[in-house]
């Protein structure tokens, strides 16, 4: 017997929702599936943070049934993204979902002699950007071993105290809390505390 084809109408439904992102084809199952393990989550969990039935769920994956538009809106709603992105594949091969939350003082401490990096978001891999707190213990350009470079672009945010970024190609820059900087990491950088008391910045760099 052939299986109805009941996907027009559930696409149909989600373009109702008011969201025009374009909606194509596809497996409601195997996007369900992969969004559920895009989060590490067992049926169990999956079911419960959308509020259905392990076995509701379950079929719904395995496209042993046409699930309702309520049920679509709790699955939705549990895997915390809008009804049509059910519907619609993401625009990069790419894990979806991912996130980490990084307590304060529960970074991954990397000290040096001249910064105490603590490294945000270490629980995730493959990351585009690597974000990290930094102390700077350095006073002088003297205390580095040459300049500091690598790939990629860098953005600096001073946190407290007061910074001075010295790079290969411009001026010395004097910097306080609140002010930013944004870089070609390949040029030749560091940063010293101007400050009685150690400075503190943010660091982003994209993992080229």
């Amino acid at each position: 017997m052939t299986k109805p084809d009941t996907e027009p109408s559930l696409i149909r439904l989600a373009r109702e929702s008011g969201d025009s992102t374009p909606v194509e084809p596809l497996n409601l199952g195997v996007r369900v599936r992969e969004l559920r393990k895009a989060r590490n989550w067992t049926l169990e969990q999956a079911a419960g943070q959308a509020g259905l039935a392990r076995s509701t769920l379950s079929k719904i994956e395995n496209g042993q049934m046409s699930p309702t538009y309520e049920a679509l809106k709790k699955l939705a709603d549990g895997l915390e993204i809008s009804v049509p992105q059910l519907f619609t594949p993401p625009r990069k091969a790419q894990v979806n979902g991912r996130m980490s939350v990084t307590r304060r003082e529960d970074g991954e401490p990397h000290p040096t002699a001249t910064y105490e990096h603590e490294l945000l978001g270490a629980s995730l891999t493959k990351k585009n950007m690597l974000p990290y707190r930094a102390r700077v213990r350095a006073r002088s350009f003297d205390e580095f071993d040459g300049w500091v470079r690598h790939d990629g672009e860098e953005f600096l945010y001073v946190l407290t105290g007061a910074i001075r970024l010295i790079t290969e190609f411009y001026e010395p820059v004097d910097m306080r809390r609140g002010d930013s900087a944004y870089y070609d990491a390949s040029m030749g950088h560091n940063v010293i505390s101007t400050s009685e008391e150690d400075a503190s910045i943010l660091w982003v760099t994209s993992m080229a």
